[in-house]
C-alpha cells in the first residue's frame, strides 16, 4: 500500500517539527491503529525525543483511498495516556 503525503500535511508537519520519515514510518508500521471519523483512521506510534529528552506520540490522520494511504494531518503530543488505547 503507498503513501501519499499531500502539500498542507507536509506543512503541518514542518510548522510542528515533526520529520516526513517518522509520518511515514507511522503510516507503514503503527503501534497502534484507531478508527476514526468520516471513514479516517489514526495511525499512532510513541517516539523518545533526544533532544527535549521525552516520550511523544505521533498520531496521523489518513483515508485509504485506491489502494492508498492519503495523509490529512499529522500531529505529535506528550499526552500519551489519553490516546494510548
Amino acid at each position: 500500500m503507498g503513501i501519499v503525503l499531500p502539500k498542507h500535511i507536509k506543512l503541518q508537519i514542518e510548522e510542528r517539527n515533526i520529520s516526513e520519515d517518522l509520518v511515514k514510518d507511522t503510516l507503514a508500521n503503527p503501534e497502534q491503529l484507531i478508527e476514526g471519523t468520516k471513514g479516517r483512521k489514526i495511525a499512532q506510534k510513541k517516539y523518545f525525543d533526544s533532544l527535549k529528552n521525552r516520550e511523544y506520540l505521533v498520531r496521523v490522520i489518513f483515508k485509504e483511498e485506491r489502494g492508498s494511504k492519503i495523509g490529512v494531518t499529522a500531529y505529535k503530543t506528550s499526552k500519551i495516556k489519553k490516546y494510548w488505547r
